[in-house]
């Protein structure tokens, strides 16, 4: 199955990179206004979903017109516009699932973003968020990192002490270590190579890969 990517309604800092992230046989689901940043990328997403009470009549009838589908979920209610989008994705089956837009403007919402996806169910689907310069995502057993040499990478313990940690293809190796959630010490190692990989035995890291603007 295809991956899925989720335009969420924060910031696309740097546009170039985003647009290089999306491949043409993603499935396209906008969160309400994030619409507007896959508009802003020469797209139209396949799917709207949310309250709408960011977009206008004009602007939902031109995306209707162009072949979307409109899901209206009330005002009044429990989930964020970018979670019932997350959850209609997870529901069908993508993975991975590429959140794109998905910092910028309000801290709670950036957090309450990174806070979805540290479910077991978003780890399983590789789920990430981007803006097109800076990916964050988590690990609980394994992942890779696909970037350039130079590249930043920050990991962070969540919660608790993140022990076994073992990293390939960054210039400051861990080697079967501990991370404390009060402590800095994962953050800005650099990407020797175009891959890095990270291991660990116990716990939930926080990977944060900042790419170089080109």
């Amino acid at each position: 199955m295809p991956r899925a990517i989720l335009f969420a309604n924060g910031d696309l800092t740097t546009p170039d990179l985003a647009r290089q992230l999306v491949r043409p046989d993603d499935l396209l689901i906008a969160a309400d206004a994030g619409v507007r940043n896959a508009v802003a990328l020469g797209l139209i997403p396949s799917v709207l979903i949310g309250d709408f009470d960011s977009l206008t009549d004009e602007e939902l009838d031109k995306f209707s017109r162009a072949g979307a589908s409109l899901q209206r979920h009330p005002p009044e209610k429990d989930e964020t516009d970018l979670e019932l989008a997350l959850d209609y994705a997870l529901k069908i089956g993508y993975a991975p699932i590429l959140i794109l837009g998905a910092y910028g403007g309000r801290l709670d919402q950036s957090l309450g973003i990174l806070a979805l996806i540290s479910s077991p169910e978003c780890i399983r689907s590789n789920v990430r968020a981007d803006d097109g310069q800076t990916e964050a995502f988590f690990i609980n057993e394994q992942a890779e990192i696909s970037g350039r040499p130079g590249d930043t990478v920050s990991l962070l313990a969540w919660g608790v002490p993140v022990e076994g940690i073992a990293t390939d293809g960054l210039q400051y190796p861990l080697e079967g270590e501990t991370l404390s959630p009060h402590r800095t010490r994962g953050v800005s190692n650099v990407m020797t190579a175009e891959k890095a990989t990270v291991r660990l035995t116990s716990g939930l890291l926080l990977c944060v890969h900042l790419r170089q603007k080109l």
